[in-house]
C-alpha cells in the first residue's frame, strides 16, 4: 500500500480515510485541497493528536490566537482537548496528511 494510492477524483468534500486503528490508537489519511474547518467550531476531541502534511501546505489556528503554517514534512503534536481548526489549506493542489490520534 501507498499513502499516495486510491486518492479520489470527487474532492468537492475533505476526505477522511482511517488506514489503521485499535481501542487506543487511531490513524488516518486525510486528503484536504482548498477546505478548512468550519468557522462555527472548534476541534477539541479526547486523545492527543499527532498530525503531519506529506504533500501540499495547511495552516491550523487555536482558540488562543496562535496560528501554525505546515508545508511538506512538517508535523504538530496536538495535545487532548486543545481547541483548534483548520484554517486554511492550498486549493491549488491536494494537501495529504496523516493524523494519529493517540
Amino acid at each position: 500500500m501507498n499513502v499516495f494510492d486510491s486518492l479520489p477524483h470527487d474532492l468537492s468534500g475533505e476526505v477522511f480515510e482511517i488506514l489503521a486503528e485499535n481501542e487506543n490508537v487511531k490513524t488516518e489519511r486525510i486528503i484536504s485541497k482548498g477546505h478548512s474547518s468550519p468557522d462555527t467550531g472548534w476541534y477539541g476531541q479526547d486523545k492527543n493528536e499527532f498530525v503531519i502534511v506529506i504533500k501540499g501546505n495547511a495552516r491550523i489556528s487555536f482558540e488562543d490566537g496562535r496560528s501554525t503554517s505546515l508545508n511538506a514534512g512538517d508535523y504538530l503534536n496536538i495535545k487532548a482537548y486543545k481547541k483548534h481548526r483548520v484554517s486554511w489549506t492550498d486549493q491549488d493542489t491536494e494537501t495529504i496528511w496523516l493524523a494519529i490520534h493517540y
